[in-house]
């Protein structure tokens, strides 16, 4: 069971695609899949409120001013999902996309529910994907993104089990703010008709020793919570414990 991981600065208008290796119907739907920005469902007076649902995202974010965050962190034990045929899920920290959406900078890993077992696969990216990491579940990853400028970054995946690391320097056309933060596991959408991706059963997803910094350090103690919740259904179940976010699949 081999995990690939993909790191992400995202445009919200891009339309990128990348093949998988599972069967045509898989393939086809995960060949077309793209991460999104937030979709929240509930808002108060178009702010961020202390909780809210998604039908893309659950864990724990922050929305600030601009310019607050640089640089987000977490580690956290890949799962096993289950579910069926084609079901996936990402876990990845990111900066952006809540209350900016012109771009996200991003790094997680993606795992999806195959007939032979889990497999884990990139998905669309602007700049490339990291082609010299190997994570098998139960390996404990760690994440960072640091954006270096509006427009560049550079994102890290630190196999702490294995003691693997790669770096990757990303670039976009697409302005950053330094609004957000977040840590988060989201079901993706198919490009074709932005209907959402089946969501695997994750499990659970802890990240641990989560930290965003920049003008101040932040941890996801205070932090707004999101649950994903899908025709009238809620999917996830997420609570904040000082520096670490705990995302259940329910």
């Amino acid at each position: 069971m081999l995990f690939k991981v993909v790191p992400l600065f995202l445009l919200a208008s891009m339309v990128l695609a990348i093949p998988s290796k599972l069967g045509a119907r898989v393939a086809r739907r995960r060949a077309n899949r793209q991460s999104q920005i937030i979709n929240r469902l509930e808002q108060v007076d178009s702010a961020i409120s202390d909780e809210q649902y998604s039908d893309n995202w659950a864990g724990a974010v922050w929305a600030e001013g601009d310019n607050t965050f640089t640089f987000v962190t977490g580690t956290f034990v890949v799962p096993t999902p289950s579910g069926n045929n084609g079901d996936s899920a990402s876990a990845w920290v990111g900066i952006d996309g809540v209350t900016c959406t012109s771009a996200i900078l991003r790094t997680g890993v993606d795992f999806t529910v195959s007939a032979n077992g889990p497999t884990y696969v990139f998905y669309p990216d602007i700049a490339g994907y990291f082609p010299d990491i190997t994570i098998t579940a139960g390996d404990v990853v760690k994440l960072n993104v640091t954006a270096s400028s509006p427009y560049s970054g550079t994102v890290t995946i630190d196999n702490l089990t294995r003691n693997e690391k790669v770096s990757q320097d990303l670039f976009s056309f697409s302005r950053l703010c330094g609004q957000d933060a977040e840590w988060i596991v989201e079901d993706n959408r198919d490009e074709e008709d932005f209907s959402l991706v089946p969501f695997a059963n994750f499990g659970t997803v802890t990240f641990t020793d989560a930290i965003a910094t920049g003008t101040d350090t932040y941890t996801p103690s205070g932090a707004t919570i999101v649950d994903i919740q899908q025709n009238g259904k809620v999917l996830t179940s997420t609570s904040i414990a000082g520096s670490s976010v705990t995302i259940k699949y329910v």
